[in-house]
């Protein structure tokens, strides 16, 4: 599809104030070199994003021997933007100001068998409802929900059309949160909002290719090519914790066999796990999180069962991640979520030996491996730009043309 003038100019918008959040306070000046765009084009939308109250000023600085430069800064209070991670075993709910600073959490534990559509709606309620309350914000501050969930997804028309690990097959989610959450909705899936938290904030930030791999109970990578978010031509790119690994290997929830999901995923660690001590004291059958809560604590303490499933496990993921050295030549692999950040540096050493086996030399030469340094939930704060994103969206088109936004649910207002 062609893009529009209006739609480069929204985009535009989101890119100088993506800039401004990333860098703020920060000069006009600054913000056409970073972006790119004429001088002109950058007063013109900073102007605007004032007017709207998401900018504010800030003051001068110094020039060399020219006037002094106008600051602009994020008007943190001029709204609220929530991200929602729904995972198969929980639901996490953040509650950000402008600027994506954290001002509220909570949290809802999904049990085996709690994975109905009404069940995950009913939790995403609750948490919902907890950040607002907890940060005292009035609803009209909202500017909207980023909501990920796990498995295939349409932004366009907020359905999950496939999320394996729960059998879920064209789930109309926006819909049904609609009848609870009366903000405007914005679908996506963690791949993306891990990738885009680290475009913003991580170790992405300022780096032209990025492959940023989701270690969860599912698995995935998000990819950030030519600085940018690549979604692929049905926002289904990154799909690589389905590519077989192994042949004829462990079956999938895919109804594949041999995925890479199935050997790095937290239920396959736990197979690892199993497999080599069936009885290890390790091992919490029903617990993904209690189970790799101990390999963690197991290899501080050097349990040899425990490093050798996490050397185990690393030899997998390394395999599959040499893959994608390979095909994407990137300049960083980002390690990211709640398993990688459980396991860490241990895990990290161990993918960094198994990749250097199995990539090439020239590509692997030109690409750093490391664990993601973003402190909070990275899918939540993903989740938020996409919110900031159809925010901004809607503002201005309800601005032009009183338009309602094309990429949402909304429920009545009450």
């Amino acid at each position: 599809m062609k893009r529009t003038s209006r739609d480069i100019r929204t985009a535009n918008r989101y890119e100088v104030l993506r800039q401004i959040i990333a860098e703020s306070p920060t000069s006009r000046q600054e913000l056409a070199a970073a972006t790119g765009l004429s001088l002109a084009t950058v007063a013109t939308l900073v102007g605007e994003l004032l007017d709207l109250g998401m900018l504010t000023e800030v003051g001068f600085e110094d020039s060399a021997g020219g006037r002094p430069r106008g600051l602009v800064a994020v008007n943190a209070s001029g709204g609220a933007l929530i991200g929602v991670d729904i995972a198969e075993t929980y639901v996490r709910v953040e509650l950000f100001d402008l600027a994506l600073n954290v001002l509220a959490r909570a949290n809802e534990d999904m049990r085996p068998g709690e994975s109905r559509p009404e069940q995950v709606v009913g939790h995403v309620a609750t948490a919902v409802g907890s950040v607002v309350a907890q940060a005292g914000v009035e609803g009209a501050r909202v500017l909207g929900v980023g909501v990920s969930v796990p498995g295939q997804v349409d932004r366009d028309t907020g359905i999950s059309e496939y999320a394996p690990n729960w059998d879920w097959h064209d789930v109309p989610l926006l819909d049904l949160l609609s009848e609870h959450i009366s903000y405007p909705l914005y679908l996506d899936n963690p791949l993306r909002a891990c990738a885009v938290a680290e475009l913003w904030f991580g170790a992405a930030r300022g780096r032209g290719d990025a492959v940023v791999v989701n270690l969860g109970t599912g698995v995935g990578a998000g990819l950030a090519l030519g600085g940018g978010l690549h979604r692929g031509v049905s926002n289904s790119a990154g799909e690589w914790g389905h590519t077989t690994l192994v042949l004829d290997g462990r079956l999938c929830h895919c109804g594949n066999h041999g995925c890479v999901e199935t050997y790095v995923g937290a239920p396959g660690i736990m197979l690892n796990l199993r497999e080599l001590s069936p009885r290890s004291p390790l091992l919490h059958p029903e617990d993904q999180t209690a189970t790799i809560d101990a390999l963690a604590r197991g290899v501080a303490a050097h349990d040899p069962v425990a490093v050798k499933v996490v050397r185990d496990t690393a030899r997998y993921l390394g395999a599959g991640i040499a893959d994608l050295v390979n095909l994407l030549n990137p300049e960083v692999v980002v390690l990211s979520s709640w398993v990688a950040a459980t396991l860490g540096e241990p895990l990290l050493d161990e993918v960094r030996e198994a990749v250097a086996r199995h990539a090439l030399k020239r590509p692997l030469a030109a690409t750093e491996i490391v664990l993601s340094p973003i402190p909070t939930d990275p899918v939540c704060l993903g989740a938020a730009t996409f919110a900031l994103e159809g925010a901004l969206s809607s503002v201005m088109q309800r601005t032009n043309r009183r338009t309602a936004p094309a990429r949402s649910r909304t429920a009545p207002s009450s």
